[in-house]
């Protein structure tokens, strides 16, 4: 009976996407057999890891929209990727998506042909890293925090302050921590440098870590220095972050959430928080390529980001939280206090990833983004 009950109700939900997704197809057009996505690494499952985790299946089947994946480590990567082209969609982060706005190389969606819209969270429906002019340029797909990772065998208590990986110490178990914490290899991460300033040194006035001026910028450009001599490793690639908490004695880092669950699934002493200071982020959105080869099964991809199905699992798998707050209850995989777990709550805590540009609202002029790169280059190399 249990069986019988479990196919049931698993030919309804099919017949209810199905049904949605022919209804799409005739505002979109019918869709052309393929769409191409560059995204981050876990944002785009089917199952090939675990079973469970599978939200491409389904679509292929029902749309005839075959789905193929270029994953990108840094915002940096898919703006290169995006330029290159060949591609429909990408997974953007706010430190990329206004440079790919700005760039031409994405286009202005038309929400009327995405149903579920309507089902977003408000407070990213008009997100500015994706809202320019009052045009949506895609569809929000998940957002979450910058943690700092953890290993609860050094750390008994979760780290109140971002000071572990800024500055010279020794931990809890009586060693020091250079050579043992990690930073992202990535320009962006100076403004989780200028999120800890901002509270370490309330004189420098820093309103918006992403806009800095001059005095504001040096400061934080000596902090990173003096973290070069802390730092083993900067990573970019998730997979070698894991390994190097695993092997290498590596014990805090700035993270996502998906390097810690995939460590606490491997039942590694790991955990997260977010400091005092708050945290940098990301919000990230679906874009649409300006010479997407495949429009409409694009389109029918966004509508299929957006149901409480994908929403919640994807949640569940990066550790991330859904713009569709409907995928918060009653998602098997994610659990109905997976939303606050993963920070649900703490949107308002949140520095979300934006492109540092020259004009800025806080204080006028602020220091680009071509220098961050530049100067973040040089903190590096040492």
């Amino acid at each position: 009976m249990k069986s019988i009950l479990h196919t049931t109700v698993a030919l309804a939900a099919m017949a209810a996407f199905c049904g949605q997704a022919f209804a799409q197809a005739a505002s979109v057009g019918p869709g052309e057999g393929a769409v191409s996505i560059v995204a981050w690494p876990g944002y785009i499952e089917r199952g090939e890891t675990d079973k469970a985790y599978d939200w491409v299946s389904d679509f292929e089947k029902t749309t005839g929209c075959k789905v193929s994946v270029k994953t990108a480590a840094t915002s940096d990567e898919m703006v290169t990727l995006m330029n290159q082209g060949g591609f429909d969609l990408v997974t953007a982060s706010g430190d990329a998506s206004l440079r790919l706005v700005a760039g031409k190389k994405v286009v202005p969606i038309d929400t009327a042909k995405i149903p579920s819209w309507s089902t977003l969270d408000d407070r990213l429906k008009d997100g500015a890293w994706f809202t320019v002019d009052g045009q949506h340029y895609g569809t929000p797909y998940q957002w979450g925090p910058n943690v700092l990772m953890y290993n609860t065998n050094v750390f008994k208590e979760a780290p109140k302050s971002w000071n572990i990986v800024f500055e010279k110490q020794d931990f809890p178990d009586g060693k020091p921590n250079a050579g043992r914490v990690q930073a992202y290899d990535g320009p962006i991460y100076i403004a989780d440098a200028a999120t800890y300033l901002m509270s370490k040194k309330p004189e420098l006035g820093i309103k918006d870590p992403y806009e800095l001026n001059e005095e504001q910028y040096a400061a934080v450009l000596e902090l990173l220095k003096g973290q070069r001599q802390l730092v083993g490793r900067y990573w970019h690639d998730a997979a070698v972050q894991v390994d190097d908490f695993k092997t290498e004695g590596v014990v805090a880092s700035s993270s996502w959430p998906f390097q810690v669950n995939t460590l606490q699934a491997d039942k590694q002493p790991i955990a997260s928080t977010v400091p005092d200071e708050g945290a940098t982020g990301w919000a990230d959105t679906t874009m649409l390529a300006a010479n997407a080869e495949h429009p409409n099964c694009a389109y029918l991809w966004m509508e299929h980001s957006l149901s409480p199905k994908v929403q919640g699992d994807v949640a569940a798998w990066f550790g991330s939280v859904p713009v569709v707050p409907a995928a918060c209850k009653g998602n098997e995989l994610l659990g109905d206090g997976g939303c606050a777990t993963n920070g649900f709550d703490n949107f308002s805590k949140i520095h979300f990833w934006k492109t540092p540009v020259a004009k800025c609202a806080s204080q006028g002029t602020c220091v680009p983004y071509s220098r961050w790169v530049t100067d973040y280059i040089a903190v590096m190399g040492g």
